[in-house]
């Protein structure tokens, strides 16, 4: 089915608004602070999310990593959060520039205590930003064009990046596609697709969200780690 042009645009204006990821200017203007841990606090919410509590905004400087995936090793990217885990093999052979800043962040703890800020029904979720509202990222930004026959089907994840950057330029924002066809052009960077857990996305998908699409009750990940398979 056609998703409606003005869904659509929306949903587009969604994706470069929220994407942003800093550059490498900005790494030397970007702080760091301590993140409490997120407690639990033993109720669940009405997705049967357990209830934690949202965890507050951080700065980070990170320097732009270099390393790039290993085409002919598989990597397999574990995200745990208050909803259940899913995992994300990462795209080695098609994305090994986007994927290799994406485990090293993970390397360092990047993902941890952050949230799904995001969440269009029917579209994605969409996390992996350190200040929690769309706007932050890892101080650095790094370019790989997506493959021009990429489709942004479901459990695709891809980078978010601003409407002025170019296409494949990622920071932190990440996205999980949760429609059978987001019907994005080919101008956010892979990283790879949901191989186990798709009834996890499904579910924060499907959690009651604000007018500004932030999600009602905190979807934090708790932890995100990347490793060979």
């Amino acid at each position: 089915m056609t998703r409606p042009l003005t869904l659509l645009l929306a949903s587009l204006a969604l994706l470069a608004v929220a994407g942003c990821g800093g550059n490498d200017e900005s790494e030397s203007q970007a702080g760091a602070t301590a993140t409490p841990t997120p407690e639990d606090t033993g109720g669940e919410q009405g997705t049967g999310c357990q209830t934690v509590a949202q965890p507050k905004p951080k700065q980070v400087k990170i320097k732009k990593p270099k390393a790039q995936l290993d085409p002919g090793k598989t990597y397999v990217a574990t995200v745990k959060t208050n909803c259940g885990s899913f995992e994300i093999t990462l795209d080695a052979k098609r994305a090994p520039k986007t994927g290799g800043a994406f485990k090293a962040l993970a390397d360092k703890g990047f993902f941890d205590k952050t949230t799904f800020h995001r969440i269009v029904p029917g579209f994605v979720i969409q996390g992996g930003d350190p200040a929690g509202d769309g706007t932050g990222g890892p101080g650095f930004s790094v370019t790989e064009a997506p493959p021009q026959d990429l489709t942004y089907t479901k459990g695709v994840v891809a980078m978010a990046k601003t409407a002025t950057e170019a296409p494949g330029t990622s920071g932190s924002q990440f996205f999980v596609v949760t429609g059978e066809d987001a019907q994005l052009p080919p101008e956010y960077a892979l990283l790879g697709k949901v191989t186990e857990g798709q009834n996890i996305v499904d579910q924060i998908g499907a959690a009651p969200v604000r007018p500004d699409e932030q999600p009602v009750d905190p979807i934090v990940i708790q932890k995100l780690t990347v490793a060979e398979r």
